[in-house]
């Protein structure tokens, strides 16, 4: 790669002027996403290897020696390592998820591994959880490597298996089993953050992840009396723990506002010209529209049900109940959750932990944060970048553990009118091609800025 730079602030017109690397985005998206790499949680997922394949070509075409880090059997991540034009400097973190959730395409409009562009967007599982992010580091890395670029400093990039169902083959693994790999990286940037939320024609606030709740996915089993189903039982194992999974499903944790989600409100507020109450989070959230989904649930601790299990025949009453429970917990409320949760479960449910990690929160400050708002701003006059805390979680958790502080910013513009949270998980995921581009245009000014 070049030793010079010819082309630092190259390539740019502020408020949406071309930028290198935003021509290729949307097919790469497209690529990513026609590699099937749903994720089921139990390791029978079809694609995670090829995914790590692909994204390893793709960086080799451009002169990086990027390595392949297998946990199991087609568990695969990708991580490679851009030298920047200042070794001494403290290293950046770029990551991104590889795997998906998966999708039922006779509920999809378009099949949800084919990558089609309808309507201006790119549809597809995975379009924004994460593999648009994935497309835009990819595009902007290709373009700085083929034109000579050197980032400022190092750049770690890591493209990660199973995020999707807590990252113990993905990000957990690199951090445990490869430590060496992030060695002088202070920072990082990752999903779920630095997307559009246009307040009126003069602002548009863009939501930097700062903090995400914590989680505790959880079994809970009730024993009672077996017995044939034809007799009154008065220990039938379903029967107490329907009752307990109802009030658990029904029962709304008090409000808690951390750092992070106060900051959000205190910008919102001035952003509306309003009084927001955080006790009266109804009015709030009316006026926030799609991103409702995101923040209401960062104002208390959740508890989910989400699935049951009982029985073996219609007339046999069972000895055991089970049930499967998604815990989100605030930063620094992870005791006063679980002591909450088993109050309203009683003492005849057992909970067991199927899979836990820590909430996180860091503060909206510092050089990476002017380096965010500054690339904002230059492709978008009206923007405004603003804290906020993350409902679900991250690789953030694993990377964190390493002393890098952690940031979601994956920026995308995006129409008013697009349901963004309701993509997440849903049906029809689409990312407008617009959003890829700005969101290229975006990430190489806030390379250049870090």
């Amino acid at each position: 790669m070049s030793e010079t730079n010819p082309n630092r602030q190259g390539g740019h017109a502020a408020g949406g002027g071309r930028a290198p690397g935003e021509d290729e985005v949307a097919e790469l998206c497209r690529e990513l996403i026609r590699i099937d790499t749903s994720n089921y949680g139990d390791g029978s997922g079809p694609g995670e290897r090829a995914a790590a394949e692909y994204v390893a070509e793709k960086l080799a075409e451009v002169g990086l020696e990027p390595q392949i880090f297998e946990s199991a059997k087609g568990r695969a991540s990708t991580v490679a390592r851009i030298a920047g034009e200042d070794p001494s400097r403290p290293a950046l973190l770029i990551h991104g998820h590889t795997d998906v959730v998966p999708a039922n395409a006779d509920d999809w409009t378009h099949h949800p591994f084919a990558g089609e562009i309808a309507d201006g967007c790119v549809w597809g599982r995975g379009a924004v959880d994460m593999k648009d992010m994935d497309a835009m580091t990819l595009a902007v890395v290709r373009d700085r490597l083929r034109s000579g670029r050197k980032p400022p400093r190092d750049i770690v990039l890591a493209f990660l298996a199973d995020e999707e169902a807590g990252g113990v083959y993905g990000a957990r693994h690199l951090v445990d089993k490869h430590p060496g790999l992030f060695e002088g990286v202070s920072e990082a940037i990752g999903e779920v953050g630095g997307f559009s939320f246009t307040v009126n024609e003069n602002l548009r606030l863009y939501l930097v992840e700062t903090a995400e709740k914590g989680m505790h996915w959880m079994r809970l089993t009730v024993d009672g009396t077996a017995g044939h189903g034809s007799m009154t039982n008065k220990d039938n194992a379903i029967t107490e723990l329907c009752e307990a999974v109802a009030r658990l499903g029904r029962h709304k944790f008090p409000v808690r506002v951390t750092k992070s989600v106060r900051h959000f409100l205190d910008e919102l507020s001035d952003a509306l010209g309003v009084e927001l109450d955080p006790e009266d989070m109804d009015t709030t959230l009316e006026r926030l529209g799609g991103i409702a989904k995101l923040i209401g649930a960062t104002l208390r601790n959740t508890a989910q049900p989400t699935m049951l299990g009982a029985g073996y025949k219609v007339n046999v009453i069972p000895g055991q109940a089970t049930a499967h429970v998604d815990g989100r917990f605030l930063p620094g409320l992870e005791q006063e959750f679980l002591d909450e949760l088993d109050s309203v479960l009683g003492p005849r449910v057992r909970r067991e932990a199927v899979h836990s990690d820590k909430a996180l929160e860091t503060s909206f400050d510092g050089a990476l944060v002017d380096a965010m708002q500054t690339a904002l701003r230059a492709e978008d006059p009206i923007a405004r970048a603003v804290p906020y805390c993350l409902s679900g979680g991250t690789d953030a958790k694993s990377f964190s553990e390493l002393g890098i502080r952690c940031f979601g910013f994956a920026p995308l513009q995006l129409p008013p009118d697009l349901d963004f949270a309701g993509m997440f998980h849903g049906v029809d995921e689409r990312v407008p091609v617009d959003g890829l581009r700005f969101g290229v245009r975006v990430l190489d000014r806030f390379i250049d800025a870090c």
